[in-house]
């Protein structure tokens, strides 16, 4: 009577964890039933939210229903974030976030969710690399001139940032590390005030996005010394990577990702992918992405997650060894 019992139970059980599949195969195929929104921690014009509006009117089309961007800047970046780790893990809240959130951790003391544990990856949509360029009157033209000036004047030659802990900030604190040379910081409040202050001569050096960059290299206001991808980006040719000058260990991609709150279950995952990679193979969005400066991507999940993990202990070792504080 007892083992009949124990079969029961077994065969109950069985029941309820095919229902379970069941329901979430049924789920999954008719996603979505209702608007989804990717929230953008950072303000309207920025490159997350450029790359979220390419997106979002053809993944519009692509699931018959409305996706809103909802831009929810502040914290660098932490408002935005902490509001997908508690949102429901069923597809309809998703996280569109870029290289900070691999570097906050260190940065910030006291994160409002845990990363990545609070986050379901689901693919990296592009890239940008950053390029360092100089202000002229720092006279070099390349990046091993601009070196062995630095080697030459230790802790001589400054640099400009978009503020403590950015992008910007960090690859310099890289090449620091990896070229064994000493900058001043400079920080200023966002990228473009830190773009005015190179080009007004304030600051010798500066990081910043190829795209931004772009006008004034041309108009002779400012050099470009290296790009630091592994290899040379389309808007400027000329320009070698840190690859190409033996600095390999100063590669930084400035990634945009795409995620979900912990819990979504992995076949609404793999949907939202497949979906999400669907529409960046467009011809129009891929086009508008590249002539954004964004170098297309499309890894999968599983492939983000591990990518996620390098890039933490990367910067966690940089940040760490810096003593680097962010401004939250």
């Amino acid at each position: 009577m007892a083992m009949m019992r124990i079969g029961q139970m077994i065969a109950a059980s069985l029941m309820l964890g095919i229902g379970a599949v069941s329901s979430g195969v049924a789920q999954t195929e008719k996603f979505p039933v209702r608007p989804l929104r990717i929230v953008v921690p950072s303000t309207p014009g920025g490159g997350l939210d450029v790359m979220a509006r390419i997106m979002a009117p053809r993944l519009t089309e692509k699931w018959g229903t409305q996706v809103v961007i909802d831009n929810r800047a502040g914290a660098g970046g932490i408002i935005g974030t902490d509001i997908v780790s508690k949102a429901a893990p069923d597809g309809y809240t998703m996280l569109l976030v870029t290289t900070g959130f691999s570097t906050n951790p260190f940065l910030i003391k006291q994160l409002p969710y845990k990363t990545p544990q609070d986050f379901e990856p689901i693919t990296i949509v592009g890239s940008t690399p950053v390029v360092l360029v100089a202000h002229p009157t720092l006279n070099v033209r390349t990046i091993k001139e601009m070196l062995a000036v630095a080697k030459e004047r230790p802790g001589k030659l400054t640099f400009g940032s978009s503020g403590q802990g950015s992008g910007g900030h960090l690859s310099m604190v890289l090449m620091q590390r990896v070229a064994d040379v000493k900058f001043i910081h400079v920080p200023y409040k966002g990228a473009g005030a830190a773009t005015a202050a190179i080009v007004g001569g304030e600051v010798q050096l500066l990081f910043t996005a190829p795209g931004a960059a772009l006008s004034q290299v041309k108009a002779g206001r400012l050099r470009a010394l290296a790009v630091t991808s592994a290899k040379r980006v389309g808007v400027m040719p000329d320009v070698p990577s840190v690859t190409e000058v033996g600095l390999a260990g100063c590669v930084v991609d400035g990634w945009y990702g795409l995620l979900a709150p912990a819990g979504t279950p992995k076949a609404l995952i793999d949907r939202i992918y497949n979906d999400v990679l669907a529409v960046m193979k467009l011809p129009d969005v891929s086009a508008k992405l590249q002539g954004a400066g964004f170098e297309l991507d499309g890894r999968q999940p599983a492939q983000f997650k591990q990518y996620l993990q390098e890039e933490m202990k990367k910067w966690g070792a940089v940040i760490g060894e810096a003593g680097l504080r962010g401004e939250p």
